[in-house]
C-alpha cells in the first residue's frame, strides 16, 4: 500500500517539476530578453530623437540618426516578440528510459 502510495507521490512531484521546467525555459527564452531590450532601448532612442536639435541635426549631416535608429530598434524588438509569441519553445522531450516503460 506505501510503494503504490509513494510512486503516486513521486510521480505527482516528477510532473510538477517538468511543468516547472517548462514554465522557466519559456521564461527566460532569449528571444523575449532581445526584443524587450530592443523595445525599452528603441523607445528611449526614438525620444531622443524627436527630442533633437537642429545642432544635432546638423552633426549628423542632416539625418535624424537618433528617430531612425530608434524606429529600427523598435522594430526588430517587435519582430522578437512577434517570433516569441507566434513560434513559443517547445516542452522537452521526455527521457528515452520512460517511452520505453509505456
Amino acid at each position: 500500500m506505501s510503494d503504490s502510495h509513494s510512486d503516486r507521490n513521486v510521480r505527482d512531484e516528477v510532473s510538477e517539476l517538468e511543468t516547472k521546467s517548462v514554465t522557466a525555459a519559456r521564461l527566460f527564452d532569449i528571444r523575449r530578453i532581445i526584443g524587450g531590450l530592443f523595445v525599452i532601448y528603441g523607445v528611449i532612442v526614438t525620444i531622443a530623437g524627436c527630442v533633437a536639435s537642429d545642432d544635432d541635426i546638423d552633426k549628423a549631416q542632416g539625418v535624424n540618426i537618433n528617430l531612425w535608429t530608434g524606429l529600427g530598434m523598435l522594430a526588430l524588438g517587435v519582430f522578437f516578440l512577434v517570433w516569441l509569441k507566434l513560434r513559443p519553445t517547445a516542452p522537452p522531450t521526455p527521457p528515452l528510459e520512460e517511452a520505453g516503460k509505456k
